[in-house]
């Protein structure tokens, strides 16, 4: 049955590839997070994908998640304790706003600097928790879009290995704005090889996970070693303005 948001059809279309990319590389399709971007999105339409089983979202900004993750709440079940969902943080962060993101998200997929990692340990020592996190790295040369230089990767990732309240998951990275899905391969190959460099360097059990895929490369993320991919308008379609 095709419903009037469209949600359904393309979560069901989206595992579908998802499994389909995975099984040409031999991967476990069961071993890739589908994380649904909210960005723009009504909460409306969120709360739908969590009723069909998505339990991973991801906002980028704090002042949007503050109101979407109350909203869908509110959605799913008013008054009562909300159900297991995992927020994920994956758009830059700048240090003035790391109080409030320990509180709001349960995973930071964009940590690029040692000041920024030092102040989430901190605050979330004072809070009583442990925040998983991603390094992001800049492989695109372009600046806005924030990430460690490869070359300062090493010097980051053994300061949050040693950080009490981070939980290093991992690498992110975003490749430079393309039509094509492959020209994203090379980044997404390149950070895959930084990631088994840092596991010989730290320990095999932290940076294994790779953060990197969006709607119109996930495939080809997932080919590459993919397991968290982030997907907004394949999943929601076209974004409120």
């Amino acid at each position: 049955m095709t419903t009037a948001s469209g949600v359904a059809e393309r979560l069901l279309s989206l595992r579908a590839r998802i499994t389909s990319a995975a099984r040409r590389v031999g991967r476990d399709p069961g071993k890739i997070t589908l994380i649904g971007v909210t960005k723009r999105v009504d909460a409306t339409r969120v709360a739908e994908a969590v009723s069909l089983g998505l339990r991973d979202l991801g906002e980028n900004y704090v002042q949007e998640a503050r109101q979407k993750i109350h909203a869908v709440r509110e959605i799913l079940a008013p008054g009562k304790t909300p159900q297991a969902l995992r927020w994920h943080g994956i758009g830059q962060l700048q240090r003035n706003k790391v109080r409030e993101a320990v509180a709001l998200f349960d995973v930071i997929h964009s940590v690029d600097r040692i000041a920024l990692a030092r102040e989430l340990d901190q605050r979330a020592g004072q809070v009583g928790r442990r925040i998983e996190v991603f390094l992001q790295v800049n492989l695109s040369g372009e600046t806005q879009k924030g990430g460690v230089p490869p070359s300062l990767l090493g010097e980051l990732a053994a300061e949050c290995a040693k950080l009490p309240h981070l939980v290093p998951l991992g690498l992110m990275a975003l490749p430079a704005e393309s039509r094509d899905p492959e020209a994203a391969r090379p980044v997404f190959a390149a950070l895959r090889e930084l990631a088994r460099g840092l596991c010989d360097a730290v320990g095999s059990d932290r940076f294994v996970a790779l953060s990197m895929g969006m709607s119109h490369d996930f495939e080809v993320a997932i080919e590459e070693g993919a397991t968290h991919i982030r997907v907004g308008t394949a999943l929601f379609g076209p974004r409120e303005s």
